[in-house]
């Protein structure tokens, strides 16, 4: 009777064990897996704002000379500032797409060092760029500079809205909205062939 007994307790105690084990295991994995995801997600989250001010400057130096009047050569433009040739979005970069990369075009008024946007009302083409601002560097239909900003899509020409940071993985309550990156150039040729004569 006694070995029986015996025979019992010692197979009882390992079932027991085991049974610890896994929820100890359950409490530690899930932490664990939190911690884990929280890093990948921060390191993505850092990687992403470092990278938005490198897309404005990659779009910045490519539309100095592009001829702005060219849909498809300004889209080109949005799709090399996310390193993509074909529309999309930013490679573990989600939402940042070809579609947030917002270009505009600005005059310096006289007396003022604060550029003015030109919004819809642009030049023709390059072109006529040239000649508006052969006769007036000041005036409100030559284009000096280009800006260049991520925003959400839509919106005016002087608006721009910040965009959400969407996170990885669901479990990660992390949320902010994304940095505003801003680059701005002086124009050099929109496109237009060096050695064009001005009819000024």
């Amino acid at each position: 009777m006694t070995t029986t007994k015996q025979t019992r307790m010692c197979y009882r105690s390992p079932v027991k064990q085991v049974g610890g084990a896994a929820v100890e295991f359950a409490l530690v994995g899930l932490i664990f897996f939190i911690l884990f995801f929280g890093i990948v997600e921060l390191a993505r989250a850092m990687y992403l704002c470092n990278t938005l001010q490198e897309v404005t400057r990659r779009a910045a130096a490519l539309a100095v000379n592009t001829d702005f009047s060219n849909e498809g050569a300004m889209q080109d433009v949005r799709e090399q500032a996310i390193f993509r040739t074909t529309p999309g979005v930013l490679l573990m970069g989600d939402p940042i797409s070809d579609r947030h990369v917002k270009i505009d075009y600005l005059h310096l008024p006289a007396n003022s060092n604060i550029p003015v946007s030109l919004g819809t009302v642009l030049p023709a083409n390059p072109l006529e760029n040239r000649v508006n601002c052969a006769q007036d560097m000041e005036g409100a239909r030559c284009i000096r500079l280009v800006r260049v900003r991520i925003c959400m899509p839509g919106g005016g020409a002087d608006e721009c809205d910040a965009v959400p940071y969407v996170p990885l993985f669901s479990l990660i309550p992390f949320s902010f909205a994304l940095p505003f990156s801003t680059t701005i150039a002086t124009v050099e040729g929109l496109g237009m062939p060096v050695g064009v004569p001005c009819e000024c």
